[in-house]
């Protein structure tokens, strides 16, 4: 050693250079083993778990451009930056009020009324230490993790409300209805199964929220198109006249970015980085949308003669929509089969919603969202074994009464304080003049006498 040492200090090689290295190395790893053996297998599962479901969180934050892009564009021009607008602003009140009250509302820990309702206080605060770290949900994931998914999901029930009273609601109006709906409607609904209450107990099954989330929304749409009535123009004496969107486009990119979101909706409603059950999520969440376009272009193109583009965008999310409750328990075929009604669904509870029942519903939102949560949620009784179709109805059923009173509660109390629609001349001349005085396309768009809607170019020169 000692001659070694000499070697080294009078003329270092690189090969001693690389040995003494070699050695430091070896022997500081040494003494870090045996201090602490290095991560462990659960270590890597509840990293992966948190990677996922945070990728999992931005791909739902992405839906509500999706939402916003297919509003604006199956509405007219004069109405987009109120659209925008509404849709923005439903992000915020999402999360905000997520975090002051509504989830320790959703997810109580011990009820204190029944199965019914529980409140574990105002505001966020991670457990310190492992408690909120690896120790939370069993080593699944953070508590941060589980409060910021759970958050994105929120303002997607009010999301749902805003198509279905567009282009005739009063902005300020909606926006208080959105705050007190998403703060207290949906999280008290969501406990009751997602928090541990009654319907949990019971069975009732709601993998990502066919119920829990869209027909939650789909009830308050349909009590908002009922109070607000129908636009301007749209039922007249000579029978119904079709007022239709400005840009089929712009609707396109929202529903493909619906799509897309979907994947983070569903797969993240895993609550873990599970390989065998994301992937399996994926396929059935991918086969019903499929499904759901080819059933809805089918049964449009018989009853219109033609092929229509509005029927199948809704038709792919109608197939969302249905799959959602049990895209972990299905079979791919029975996936395919559950979008397939799905998207034949959505087409006639268009026509009978506009053309029968005469509620005005300019996106056919309550058609995707409730009419297709409804039957995504009863399919799960129907398709997979472990469930039953009389727990599924119970929990449909208390899910529509709850959230139909509710609703009438605060569109009429709205009403009768705020007022809850525009003046005849703001809707006519469209609410993003009335409501924001500006306009979304201003280089482009010429609004009518009558108040119809137009996208127009500029006449050529010469």
């Amino acid at each position: 050693m000692k001659e070694f040492l000499y070697r080294f200090k009078q003329k270092p090689t690189k090969a001693t250079i690389f040995t003494m290295l070699s050695l430091l190395i070896l022997g500081a790893y040494s003494a870090y083993a045996q201090e602490d053996a290095g991560p462990t297998a659960a270590d890597a599962v509840f990293v992966a778990n948190n990677v996922w479901m945070l990728v999992a969180t931005f791909l739902v934050f992405i839906m509500h451009l999706g939402f916003a892009s297919i509003e604006s564009g199956l509405t007219r021009a004069k109405n987009t930056t109120n659209i925008l607008f509404k849709n923005v602003s439903i992000v915020a009140i999402g999360i905000l009020t997520y975090a002051i009250v509504g989830f320790n509302l959703m997810y109580p820990g011990d009820f204190s009324i029944g199965q019914y309702f529980g409140f574990a206080g105002f505001g966020i605060a991670s457990p310190e230490g492992a408690a909120g770290l690896i120790a939370y949900a069993d080593g699944g994931y953070t508590y941060w993790t589980d409060f910021i998914f759970q958050a994105m999901f929120a303002a997607t029930a009010a999301t749902i409300v805003s198509g279905a009273v567009a282009e005739r609601i009063k902005l300020s109006s909606f926006l208080v209805f959105s705050t007190i709906f998403v703060a207290l409607v949906y999280t008290i609904a969501g406990s009751w199964k997602w928090g541990g209450g009654w319907l949990d107990a019971m069975g009732f099954y709601d993998f990502a929220g066919s119920t829990l989330v869209h027909s939650v929304g789909g009830w308050g749409a349909l009590i908002g198109a009922l109070i607000l009535g129908p636009r301007l123009g749209k039922y007249t004496k000579s029978g119904l006249k079709p007022i239709p969107g400005h840009s089929l486009p712009l609707a396109t990119i929202g529903m493909f970015l619906l799509w897309f979101g979907w994947y983070g909706f569903n797969g993240g409603s895993v609550l873990s980085a599970d390989p065998g059950l994301v992937s399996l999520v994926f396929v059935t969440t991918s086969l019903a949308a499929a499904a759901g376009i080819i059933g809805a272009m089918v049964i449009s193109w018989i009853v219109f003669k033609k092929p229509d583009l509005s029927m199948i965008l809704n038709g792919s999310l109608a197939g969302l929509v249905g799959i959602t409750a049990g895209a972990d328990v299905m079979t791919p075929l029975s996936a395919v089969i559950i979008g397939l009604i799905a998207g034949v669904i959505v087409v006639f509870s268009v026509i009978i919603i506009d053309k029968y029942v005469k509620i005005d519903d300019p996106v056919g939102a309550i058609s995707v969202h409730l009419v297709c949560g409804i039957w995504g949620t009863l399919a799960v009784g129907i398709f997979a074994a472990d469930f039953s179709f009389m727990t599924q109805l119970i929990g449909v059923l208390a899910y529509g009464v709850f959230t139909v009173v509710c609703a009438l509660i605060l569109f009429l109390a709205i009403k009768l304080i705020m007022g809850l629609r525009v003046s005849e001349e703001e809707e006519m001349a469209g609410l993003d003049i009335g409501e924001h005085g500006m306009e979304a396309y201003p280089d482009f768009q010429q609004i009518s006498d009558s108040g119809g809607s137009t996208m127009n170019y500029p006449p050529s020169e010469g």
